[in-house]
């Protein structure tokens, strides 16, 4: 199964996500931000990093590439996509999930691990992990805030919709301790730390991380996510 990983100017974390998807089992295509042909992929991940220097807002940019316009198009008929961390606010910002990611409470910029418990398995990113599962993984974000009003929150709550939460403590203030949503049909979602970044012993905080990614190859392989 290919897997493509999008590069946008000023991306960071696009080979380490090329690199889950390897150790997941999956190819990694590049996908580069100019480029509307998505070159027959599976899945995309939007990796994280600064797009665009995240001039305007994070990702507000990045939306307009023509990268972009492919994926919500494909992102409408099915096509599984994770956004981390920058990834996550582009999705926000081009209206592929709701709400949005603002400044950290706190106004500094957060780089630890974090606890996160899987709340919702029903997605194709996340099928092989149990509803209530913790996680260890690494945050590293200065607007990693999720924002939304309170009737998007409570339809969020109401559908099923936040993937993750923070646990044993919040580090940016995200309203109703999110770290992770999914689109209503459960095939894109954001999350704001970062599993790419915990999927070997030699170099993560855990394994945690890799269930993102092995999840998605066992979706497209015929298997469905946990209804």
């Amino acid at each position: 199964m290919k897997v493509g990983v999008v590069t946008f100017p000023g991306s960071l974390d696009d080979r380490d996500a090329a690199r889950a998807v390897r150790i997941a089992g999956g190819e990694a295509v590049r996908l580069w931000h100019a480029d509307s042909d998505l070159h027959g992929v599976d899945a995309v991940v939007l990796p994280g990093g600064f797009s665009y220097g995240d001039y305007l807002r994070c990702g507000a940019i990045a939306r307009f590439a023509p990268v972009m316009e492919s994926i919500k198009k494909a992102a409408s008929n099915g096509l599984p996509v994770l956004g981390i961390c920058n990834g996550f606010q582009i999705l926000c910002e081009a209206h592929l999930l709701p709400g949005a990611l603002t400044r950290n409470q706190h106004l500094r910029f957060r780089n630890r691990e974090q606890w996160v418990r899987v709340e919702s398995s029903a997605t194709a990113w996340t099928g092989d992990y149990q509803d209530g599962q913790e996680i260890y993984i690494l945050i590293k974000n200065g607007e990693g805030c999720f924002v939304a009003d309170e009737e998007t929150l409570d339809m969020l709550e109401d559908n099923g919709q936040i993937v993750a939460r923070y646990v044993h403590g919040n580090p940016n203030g995200s309203m109703r301790d999110i770290a992770a949503i999914r689109n209503e049909a459960g095939n894109v979602v954001g999350i704001m730390p970062h599993p790419e970044h915990a999927v070997e012993a030699l170099t993560g905080p855990s394994l945690d991380g890799l269930g993102f990614f092995t999840s998605v190859l066992k979706h497209l392989s015929g298997g469905s996510e946990k209804e």
